[in-house]
């Protein structure tokens, strides 16, 4: 499942306090770690193996694995690899020993990773890469940029041919250009929701064809630093430390921003939040940006550049600093939060959020999650499995206030979203989860699905990040040092 990228308040939110050190703990379900093939119901703690080095952030990681970061920048994976798409040094399946996860085989690679994304940070790494940011990327093939796929260029091209002709099976109606309006009859729409269940049947297998294992470097051009990756169903975002963001990988709802269904975009291209200026002394002026020279413009929305990204499965929702949300792609079932359930092409401002600054957003398959400046929960989009935490199963196409008893008075730090189950992270360190539980992903004990927040019962540590995958949910949490 697609997770969010780490930012820098959420790195600053992970800082372990003097004399404590962090743990991470897990629940749900990953392939391969349970002998038995059993979901873990309530939180487990994950040992590092290595005594010298020790945890510093979680990501959810996608359908069947997970990931994390350690202090010396090592990247460490547990799961299921039988798909190749994990790793560059291995692949297969990590065990689960004893009653503490202790990860057996690790695939241990000097860098930080954001779902299928790799992003050198600050403290990683040599001086050079400190400075350029560079981003590497695996998985999906469509999701491997142009000319940096490990491969001869006539395969690559074989394999591209072959994979749109497969698309054109699942998909032939995603392919209408920018001219067709939103309209749409309700046989185009029962026709996508058709669609949608052939393509997001969790139980799909594909070939080696589709993935690549070999980390590829994303080129953005001269200067372009990259801050924070998300990663969606087969797309990608990537925000710039100048609040710029890039886009790339399949289109066919408007996911990537750009004003009409493209199927496939192979080389990033950056997402339009400004216009240029039609008249006045602006007309003939020229910024520079990378290697080329483009017209100054200014910005379509509040704000002078965007702060924080997120992608959902066919979706994806950013804010500026202004703390504008705007959401673009996939809106079958409201989670663009516009009030119907029509895709968004272009990025578009909630109307219904005038006069509310969101400061964080998180997007699952069906569904988006935001908090505003003062630490409260806003919720739209599919509600099948309680995901959305209002106590219906109803779905909402516009943001949703989420009340619960147990939010009274209190702030809201941080929002992860999985395929079809959230969780949140409260300012005095409880953690709540709801929505779909098959496989135990919400941490309560028992597999059956909330439609409500509860409580996570985790004791002697202190939460400070939650990060939710497909099947399963990961807790960074500060706990005392042994004497």
């Amino acid at each position: 499942m697609a997770v969010n990228g780490s930012n820098g308040k959420e790195q600053e939110d992970g800082k372990m306090e003097e004399g404590k050190k962090a743990t991470v703990y897990m629940w749900g379900y990953l392939p391969g770690v349970s002998p038995e093939k059993s979901p873990i119901l309530n939180p487990i703690s994950v040992n590092y193996p290595d005594a010298d080095d020790s945890w510093k952030d979680v990501c959810g990681g996608g359908c069947g694995f997970a990931m994390a970061i350690s202090e010396g920048g090592k990247l460490v994976t547990w799961g299921s690899a039988d798909d190749e798409n994990q790793s560059y040094v291995t692949c297969g399946k990590h065990g689960l020993p004893s009653s503490k996860l202790l990860l057996v085989g690790l695939i241990v690679f000097l860098l930080q990773v954001i779902h299928f994304f790799l992003l050198f940070q600050e403290n990683i790494l040599a001086k050079c890469l400190r400075d350029t940011g560079e981003l590497y990327t695996w998985g999906w093939k469509e999701c491997v940029p142009l000319g940096k796929f490990p491969r001869d260029g006539a395969s690559w091209g074989a394999l591209q041919k072959d994979n749109a002709a497969k698309q054109n099976v699942l998909s032939t109606e995603q392919v209408s250009s920018a001219s067709s309006d939103d309209r749409r009859s309700g046989d185009e729409i029962a026709k996508r929701r058709r669609v949608s269940l052939k393509e997001e049947n969790e139980n799909s297998e594909y070939g080696d064809e589709y993935f690549t294992v070999t980390p590829a470097i994303v080129s953005l051009g001269p200067g372009v630093r990259i801050t924070s990756v998300a990663a969606g169903g087969r797309h990608t975002l990537a925000l710039s430390d100048t609040g710029q963001v890039w886009g790339w990988g399949y289109g066919g709802e408007g996911q990537l921003g750009l004003g009409s269904r493209v199927k496939m975009v192979s080389t990033p291209h950056l997402i339009p939040f400004t216009e240029q200026p039609a008249t006045g002394k602006h007309r003939s002026s020229v910024v520079h940006n990378g290697s080329t020279n483009l017209p100054a413009q200014v910005s379509k929305f509040p704000g002078s550049y965007v702060k924080e990204i997120a992608c959902g499965g066919r979706h994806s929702a950013v804010v500026t600093d202004a703390g504008t949300l705007l959401t673009f792609g996939w809106g079958l079932y409201g989670q663009c939060g516009h009030g119907s359930t029509n895709d968004q092409l272009r990025p578009t401002c909630l109307p219904s959020l005038s006069g509310i600054q969101i400061e964080r957003i998180a997007a699952g398959l069906w569904h988006t999650m935001c908090i505003t400046i003062d630490g409260r929960v806003y919720v739209f989009g599919g509600n099948q499995f309680g995901q959305l935490g209002t106590g219906a199963s109803e779905g909402e196409t516009l943001p949703r206030l989420l009340e619960d008893p147990c939010l009274e008075s209190k702030l809201v730090k941080m929002v992860s979203c999985g395929a079809r189950h959230s969780a949140i992270l409260l300012e005095d360190g409880q953690v709540f989860s709801w929505g779909w539980n098959k496989y135990g992903q919400l941490g309560v004990g028992d597999s059956i699905d909330r439609n409500t927040p509860t409580q996570v019962p985790i004791e002697g540590c202190r939460p400070k990040m939650v990060a939710c995958g497909w099947w399963h949910t990961l807790l960074l949490a500060e706990t005392p040092l042994r004497s």
